[in-house]
């Protein structure tokens, strides 16, 4: 599907947030895996280009990232019912190729299990981690958060300018 193509093919999103001094906005380095870190990708059940389109993402795609608690933004994240929204793109598009990711959702600290999976799924994605001893030991002692989307909405300015996909979490449906 065209969005989790989008998700996967980048590696930073920008996460904005509220907190007692105002919006904030923040990059981290994410990876992406599917409805939680252990599952499948929910298959294709119609064309990306199909007028009106919203992908089948079952529950969603799971975003994780590093940050510590003690930042800022893991502060406000770790806040009951915190809210985000984030930004997914590459620089330096030209406006008539533009394509990116807009979102809404919710993040939460991983730990035991859903963490080994999560950074299971975040190690893949950055070799690099597991290659540096330093590296790798300063990532494990820091906080690995799961963002769960509730909207996402595709922009692909190649396939028509201003050309939407969208997708909502089903009502009812939990994030996890």
């Amino acid at each position: 599907m065209a969005i989790r193509r989008a998700l996967a093919a980048h590696t930073t999103l920008t996460l904005a947030y509220v907190d007692e001094d105002g919006p904030q906005a923040c990059a981290v380095l994410y990876a992406t895996g599917g409805a939680t870190a252990s599952s499948s990708p929910a298959p294709d059940h119609a064309p990306d280009s199909a007028p009106g389109h919203r992908p089948d993402l079952g529950s969603g795609p799971a975003l994780y990232f590093v940050t510590a608690t003690t930042t800022r933004h893991g502060r406000a994240l770790a806040e009951p019912d915190a809210r985000v929204a984030f930004t997914v793109q590459r620089d330096g598009q030209e406006w008539g190729e533009l394509t990116g990711i807009q979102g809404r959702g919710r993040c939460r600290i991983l730990a035991d299990a859903e963490r080994a999976a999560g950074w299971r799924v975040y190690t893949e994605r950055f070799p690099f981690v597991e290659q540096s001893d330093r590296l790798r030991d300063a990532l494990e002692r820091t906080t690995l958060w799961e963002l769960r989307p509730d909207w996402l909405r595709l922009i692909d300015n190649g396939q028509g300018f201003g050309h939407k996909e969208e997708w909502q979490r089903p009502e009812g449906q939990p994030l996890s």
